[in-house]
């Protein structure tokens, strides 16, 4: 049986990765700074940057599945991302990280991605900025063996789950409407299928509806 660490388990993406993992009988443990909120029974208290190898070192997967929204916290996202690289570091242990859609790229040769458009909302830049410097130092890991799993641009928190979705590489894409968008729920279903199945290691892959 598969034993995964969910950190960042009380976050929205976090708590539906936990669900769907526990639903398929696997071993989860919840890694939270505060009282756990999520399905999980096995918890961990312990803020990201205090983790040790030997807190890792039970598990055959880790989910960075953090979210940091303020403009002091938004860098977490490098520092945090780089912190659990150099833990899992040669221990052969799969990583999955719950990335964002700004780094994905939106031409073949892979010179423009959609943080880059001038039409992304300025609201949101400092975020997806540091999503795509998170993508870039986990793609620099060769040691650690890496998924990078980015949403479409619409990630929506509450629509329902439809039980499907599409796996598509690190290339923007849109459906048959033009549309770029996944629920949270099949984001999750989609996390757990890559678990599941292995595979795609040093990859950035996308999730749409």
């Amino acid at each position: 049986m598969l034993k995964i660490a969910v950190i960042g388990a009380n976050g929205k993406s976090g708590r539906l990765i936990v669900a769907e993992a526990l639903r398929r009988g696997y071993d989860v443990t919840a890694v939270v700074r505060s009282e756990n909120q999520s399905e999980a029974r096995n918890v961990l208290v312990k803020d990201v940057m205090a983790l040790t190898k030997e807190d890792l070192s039970p598990f055959d997967v880790v989910v960075d599945a953090l979210g940091f929204w303020t403009a002091e916290t938004i860098p977490l996202h490098i520092t945090t991302a780089e912190h659990l690289c150099d833990l899992l570091s040669g221990t052969g242990k799969r990583f999955y990280v719950v990335g964002g859609a700004g780094s994905l790229w939106l031409d073949p040769q892979h010179t423009r991605q959609v943080v880059d458009e001038p039409s992304f909302p300025k609201e949101y830049f400092p975020l997806a900025d540091a999503q795509r410097r998170q993508v870039a130092a986990v793609k620099a890991r060769s040691d650690v063996l890496w998924t990078y799993v980015s949403p479409a641009a619409a990630f929506l928190p509450d629509a329902p789950a439809t039980g499907k979705y599409v796996l598509g590489s690190d290339d923007f894409s849109v459906n048959a409407n033009g549309e770029s968008m996944v629920s949270y729920a099949d984001y999750a279903l989609a996390m757990v299928d890559l678990i599941a199945n292995g595979g795609h290691a040093h990859e950035q892959v996308s999730v749409r509806s």
